[in-house]
């Protein structure tokens, strides 16, 4: 079947930008142009495709089953044609770029070995990092944006046609600042622990179910006063000037756990913090530079995964 020479590059361009943003208005002021243009280009395409490709919803705009399948394709498309004309324009295909999205709470630890094995390797070589909230880089994945997304496996709706292969598993912790006043007693009393402000995961996020489930398997209340984030830079900070007590992805304390900048508090109880691993769009081939990236991931998740079994058989 051949392709219908009425869709255009603009047609492409206005889908993408209108799904990323999930408003016409965003989509319009990112791209320079009025809301009924870009409302009259999506209308084009959908005339051509014979399809409603959004629904409105209280939220903006949400991509109907029709535009689902569809993105799978424009975004990678697209894409491919960025990539081609910055390489016909440069007359060099030397120098090789990787986009991955990386979830914060998963990016201290195995990301900078990661990242520095792949500098070692490859002279000319980017490697362009994206942090975000699950449904923000798995949307940008599918739409082209990103090679890569390297994160916990999640219900959203939006890791749908896409591929997920699991590297290794996380747990939950819980740690306060040296000298914390719940660290003078023998035994912790856990239901002390509801005394002190608490820093946990953004609510409806995948980890915060997992933070959920660990407090309950403990008996312990959750305190009226916490902190509720995503970012490790911040819990890490507010947790070594407070009292607070932070529950985090092991990932994201080990290392000031192992150097004694934070303390961990032991209560019995090892929480699963869920499968971590990448995701990939599958419609589109990995570039050269990607392909080196997965590796070099998997090579560190391996060594990571038979790290911590010697650890936990000493």
């Amino acid at each position: 079947m051949n392709i219908d020479t009425r869709i255009k590059f603009r047609h492409l361009l206005c889908f993408l930008e209108v799904a990323q943003q999930r408003s016409f208005a965003k989509a319009a002021h990112a791209v320079s142009v009025s809301q009924p243009a870009i409302s009259k280009t999506l209308k084009e395409l959908e005339d051509i495709l014979e399809v409603r490709l959004f629904d409105r919803a209280k939220t903006g705009v949400v991509l109907t089953q029709s535009g689902q399948d569809f993105m799978r394709y424009a975004g990678p498309c697209v894409q491919a044609l960025r990539d081609g004309v910055s390489s016909v324009r440069s007359g060099s295909v030397q120098g090789q770029v990787v986009r991955v999205g990386v979830l914060s709470t998963v990016e201290s630890q195995v990301m900078p070995e990661v990242i520095q094995r792949l500098h070692a390797r490859y002279a000319a070589l980017t490697i362009s990092v994206t942090t975000g909230m699950s449904a923000y880089l798995l949307n940008q994945l599918k739409v082209g944006e990103l090679d890569v997304v390297v994160g916990r496996m999640t219900d959203s709706p939006e890791i749908q046609g896409l591929n997920f292969e699991h590297l290794y598993s996380e747990s939950m912790t819980l740690v306060v600042r040296p000298g914390h006043p719940v660290l003078q007693d023998e035994k912790i009393d856990r239901q002390r622990l509801a005394d002190y402000p608490l820093i946990l995961p953004l609510s409806g996020t995948t980890i915060r179910q997992y933070a959920e489930s660990f407090f309950v398997q403990c008996g312990i209340p959750l305190t009226q006063q916490r902190l509720e984030t995503l970012s490790p830079a911040l819990s890490r900070r507010y947790v070594l000037q407070s009292d607070a007590i932070w529950i985090a992805p092991l990932d994201a304390v080990q290392i000031d756990i192992q150097a004694k900048a934070l303390m961990e508090l032991s209560l019995g109880i090892q929480e699963p913090g869920g499968s971590i691993g990448l995701c990939r769009n599958s419609t589109v081939p990995l570039p050269l530079a990607g392909q080196w990236f997965c590796e070099t991931l998997r090579e560190v998740a391996t060594e990571l995964v038979a790290h911590r079994a010697a650890i936990h058989n000493h």
